[in-house]
């Protein structure tokens, strides 16, 4: 019985013979058992005995055939290369994405993706000296561009000769900026003069271009590539639209700041600026070929509309770098997927607190990690979107100040902004390192300290006209159990009286120039970090003084006020307005009677640029004390320091304009409101507006009301917010019995 055995037949006396006849015994020949001779010889086996064998038999081919053919290919997948590089992203949610991004190898069946030498060997050390840079302000020379000049260049220029940073020549400077540019044939233009091999220069490119990487010179382009980028040296800027506005800039889009209710999850950012909505299924694969899963309804939307979604999912392809600012201002999370372009500001922009970076090569489990995201982490992480976005994003000209401050705060070294500067509102821009580096010193920052203001002010009393109500305020401020000191800034024709009341606190009196915009310059020691800012006609109680100053602690970082403006939009003259008569809304309050932070350090008093004309102290006597040394406060040193002239020139030509101008400011830093505390009403009926200085009374005439159209044309949009809130005492009006009250006088007819 002939059986097709698969290997040699075996002959009775037990010699092997190979396949092949006559060939000589295969060297892997072995003893078969008996019951396989047995088996060949055509002798008989019980039936489970064959069974058994039959079923061994089978196995073994099987195995022989799989080890013969697939040589362990399923089970022993091949490795990386020796000395390549594990491409694993750079998560920044590692927090929440823990279960992928701990991991310290890639899965060794994903694709490899390729990296490059990241730039060339010019580091900050090496390629900048920082022995041109003197003075306490990074100055800056702009070498024009050659040929015809876009208008984000016109922009770029008009900002930066009207800021603190313009140096008038190359010898003065300590960074030279280069904005490059390229003929009609594409070639690029030539260096401009005083290049040293780009030492010390910036090349400043908004938009991807082919003409930035020159010599020595630090890069600021747009978007720039990982691979290239210089970490320390470079600066990555933001890609920004053509058509973005070049100061002022519009406002986040985030009206809800929590997730609705069955609202999109999901945007996908597409070609030339348009985004499609998916799906929240998990199972959905919204971007790529990698899964074979249904997408889901989706819907597609123009380039203009901004996304209306949780999160952003974003390409890590360069081209798609535009949608990012998109997802910024709309609120919605930007989700990186395996980006290969540098983040705007990467060096002093914590994005763990406003993005996610992400592995393109895992769909299924980052939507899985997404959709598990909680509300409380949403939340934040679109707040911070929203202040980013105001902060440094908003328009051209803040990207510029954001580049010159990180510079800036490369040269000064350990007087650089702190990283929670950059990182919590009001930014970093606006918290000059000419004030004071010290996050104790601003108002901003007394929660994250675990500190509070102090329990003290200081009073300037602004002096147009000298007459008795002088005499009397000087007295109530004196009896506030919170003063520490009263200055007198004397702006008037006559001189000051030989004598004054005498008082229980030090008493200053200062020369001014007969200008509204004098009361807000930094002047001698003041060593509290809030000032009362008075006109001689205020009339004010000293319990109401002492009240408004309590208020002024639970928010050190607003002004807090007494009598009130409220803006408007006026239709028939096409354009802002604002009503100075008495009324539950408002948004501005008059520095005549107004509390607000102010800080002495006298450590910098040789940061001020001292302009000529300044204040002066006029006399002293045995009443009252004098000094010169400086004081920075700190919306002192904004208004002095950051403010354009032509606002400050405005302000002194139109003296309601002062108190335009400072609310602007103050709400610029804090998008909030001013605060209202009681103030009598016949207080409001004794202090009339006088022609010569600010101060309450009737509506403002065409010139005054034009003032506020050119302070928003000059700010580039407009910040202040309006409210209906009045903070009284406890008990205030209550039919109770006096005794009860703490600020009895409040309620005095």
């Amino acid at each position: 019985m002939s059986l097709g055995l698969p290997f040699c037949a075996v002959r009775p006396d037990s010699q092997i013979l190979s396949p092949a006849l006559g060939s000589p015994p295969s060297p892997f020949a072995t003893e078969v058992p008996d019951f396989l001779l047995a088996l060949a010889a055509g002798g008989h086996m019980p039936l489970w005995k064959r069974k058994s064998f039959w079923l061994v038999l089978s196995v073994s081919w099987l195995l022989l055939i799989l080890l013969g053919v697939f040589p362990f290919r399923l089970a022993v997948p091949p490795g990386p290369l020796p000395g390549s590089s594990q491409s694993w992203p750079r998560w920044l949610d590692a927090a929440f994405l823990q279960s992928f991004s701990q991991s310290e190898t890639l899965p060794e069946d994903a694709p490899q993706l390729p990296q490059a030498p990241r730039g060339s060997s010019c580091t900050w050390g090496a390629c900048f000296d920082t022995s041109k840079c003197k003075g306490n302000v990074l100055s800056i020379f702009v070498h024009l561009p050659v040929g015809p000049t876009t208008e984000a260049h016109r922009g770029i220029l008009d900002f930066l000769e009207g800021s603190r940073y313009y140096a008038l020549s190359p010898a003065e400077a300590c960074l030279h900026l280069f904005l490059p540019s390229q003929d009609h044939r594409g070639a690029c233009g030539p260096l401009p003069p005083y290049w040293n091999g780009g030492r010390n220069h910036l090349v400043l490119s908004l938009y991807p271009a082919p003409c930035t990487r020159l010599g020595q010179a630090m890069v600021a382009e747009a978007s720039p590539s990982s691979d290239i980028f210089r970490p320390g040296f470079d600066v990555a800027l933001p890609y920004l639209p053509e058509a973005h506005p070049l100061q002022g800039g519009a406002p986040g889009q985030l009206q809800q700041h929590s997730p609705q209710p069955g609202a999109t999850l999901l945007a996908v950012a597409e070609e030339r600026g348009r985004w499609r909505t998916v799906s929240t299924h998990a199972s959905a694969c919204p971007w790529g070929r990698l899964c074979e899963q249904d997408p889901g309804p989706h819907q597609t939307h123009p380039g203009e509309t901004l996304p209306k979604a949780t999160f952003c999912l974003i390409p890590g392809h360069r081209s798609a770098a535009s949608c990012f600012l998109q997802a910024l201002q709309a609120g919605c999370i930007p989700v990186l997927l395996s980006p290969r372009w540098e983040l705007p500001f990467s060096e002093v922009i914590d994005w763990t607190k406003a993005a996610i970076i992400a592995d393109e090569r895992l769909p299924l489990q980052v939507l899985a990690a997404l959709g598990e995201m909680p509300p409380s982490r949403i939340l934040s992480l679109r707040q911070q979107t929203q202040f980013l976005w105001t902060a440094y994003f908003s328009s051209v000209e803040k990207v510029i100040h954001t580049t010159l401050e990180i510079i800036q705060d490369r040269v000064w070294g350990a007087s650089a902004h702190p990283s929670l500067m950059w990182n919590s509102p009001p930014g970093a821009l606006l918290a000059l390192p000419t004030f004071s580096t010290s996050l104790k010193d601003f108002p901003f920052y007394h929660q994250q300290q675990g500190s509070s203001p102090e329990s003290r002010f200081s009073a300037l009393i602004w002096v147009g006209v000298s007459g008795e109500p002088l005499l009397k305020l000087i007295q109530a401020v004196a009896g506030s159990r919170h003063c520490a000191q009263i200055l007198i800034l004397w702006s008037s024709e006559k001189p000051p009286p030989d004598r004054w009341p005498e008082t229980t606190v030090p008493l200053t009196v200062i020369e001014g120039h007969r200008k509204a915009s004098d009361r807000f310059f930094p002047y001698s020691d003041i060593s509290t970090t809030a000032i009362l800012s008075l006109d001689a006609r205020s009339i004010l109680s000293t319990s109401e003084v002492d009240f408004a100053f309590v208020v002024w602690q639970s928010f050190p970082e607003r002004m807090v006020g007494f009598l009130t403006w409220n803006h408007f939009w006026d239709e028939a003259r096409g354009g802002w307005g604002y009503s100075t008569k008495m009324a539950n809304e408002f948004s501005m309050v008059l520095t005549t009677a107004a509390f607000y932070h102010r800080f002495f350090q006298g450590a910098l008093h040789g940061a001020l640029r001292m302009e000529e004309g300044n204040p002066r102290v006029c006399r002293s006597g045995p009443a009252f004390t004098v000094s010169l040394k400086p004081i920075f406060g700190y919306y002192h040193t904004l208004f002095t320091h950051s403010l354009p002239k032509t606002l400050r020139t405005l302000a002194d030509d139109t003296p309601t304009c002062v108190d335009v101008l400072m609310n602007f400011l103050v709400a610029t830093v804090t998008k909030l409101p001013p605060i209202k505390v009681p103030y009598g009403r016949q207080h409001q009926e004794a202090a009339p507006l006088a022609a010569e200085g600010p101060g309450p009374g009737p509506e403002p005439q065409p010139l005054a009301q034009d003032c506020i159209n050119r302070v928003a044309a000059g700010f580039g949009h407009m910040p202040l917010v309006s409210s209906r809130v009045r903070l009284d005492p406890v008990l205030f009006k209550d039919p109770v019995s006096v005794q009860r009250k703490k600020y009895r006088s409040l309620e005095k007819p």
